[in-house]
């Protein structure tokens, strides 16, 4: 069983292969869906290796899980991803899950990383998998649980909204990490600096225990337990010289 730490050299190995197999082959190289968490590691090390030609795309703009891409000298183009976008129909009053249609389509012996963002609204769900998947899927899926469904292939151009979004506003002493959590969970000060110190906050997907860490606009914040939110912005002062900020809370 491999430790966290050795997963992650694991995978920083694979991205040093796939950028030298780019660049002997000379043609684009592509991985399979990664979390977020694996994004921001494969961009960092990505960007430490100089090599600037890549991109990551989920088959929308924003998606969660997202294919790397890897060019050796032409600009990253989205049509070239092996994405493609699936729409599953079924009767409204069935009331399907995100979790319903994961399973359904794991039971398939499909492996997570095959499988891109899955938005699901009544009656309908988009999900985003690797293009060579198609045809299994769509000739062995035709339930989810006792619910009928059909498939066939969709367009990006209405997708459902997925996981609903919350809209704050906090204020706080100052952008240090500790201050924002603190103001976003409700904690004390000694309690906010256990919860970072103890690993269980990622800025940008990648865990921080710096509680002085810096945090700005377009930032990601997840908090074990309490969810993922996103620095929108900073709107300005208050009259006694605090800093108020907008978040985008993901629930």
């Amino acid at each position: 069983m491999y430790t966290s730490d050795q997963t992650d050299k694991l995978f920083l190995s694979q991205i040093d292969d796939a950028v030298y197999l780019c660049q002997q082959r000379q043609r684009p190289y592509f991985f399979s869906f990664m979390s977020e968490r694996k994004q921001a590691l494969a961009s960092r090390h990505l960007d430490s290796l100089r090599f600037p030609s890549y991109r990551f795309f989920g088959g929308y703009e924003g998606s969660e899980r997202s294919v790397l891409g890897l060019w050796f000298y032409d600009e990253p183009d989205d049509a070239q991803f092996p994405v493609t976008a699936l729409e599953i129909t079924f009767r409204a009053a069935d009331k399907l899950t995100h979790r319903d249609f994961l399973g359904a389509l794991m039971s398939l012996g499909i492996e997570r990383e095959t499988l891109g963002d899955i938005l699901v609204e009544d009656g309908r769900c988009i999900v985003f998998i690797k293009s060579e998947m198609k045809d299994y899927i769509t000739s062995q899926l035709f339930k989810i649980g006792n619910a009928g469904v059909k498939i066939t292939e969709a367009s990006t151009e209405s997708l459902p909204k997925g996981r609903g979004e919350e809209e704050l506003t906090c204020v706080v002493a100052s952008l240090r990490l500790d201050a924002v959590v603190a103001a976003l969970t409700g904690l004390s000060r000694e309690k906010t600096k256990s919860l970072i110190l103890s690993g269980r906050v990622a800025h940008n997907y990648l865990p921080c225990d710096n509680i002085s860490q810096s945090v700005g606009a377009g930032d990601s914040l997840s908090i074990r337990g309490k969810g993922k939110y996103k620095i929108d912005g900073v709107i300005g002062e208050t009259k006694k010289h605090r800093i108020r900020i907008s978040i985008i809370h993901y629930r």
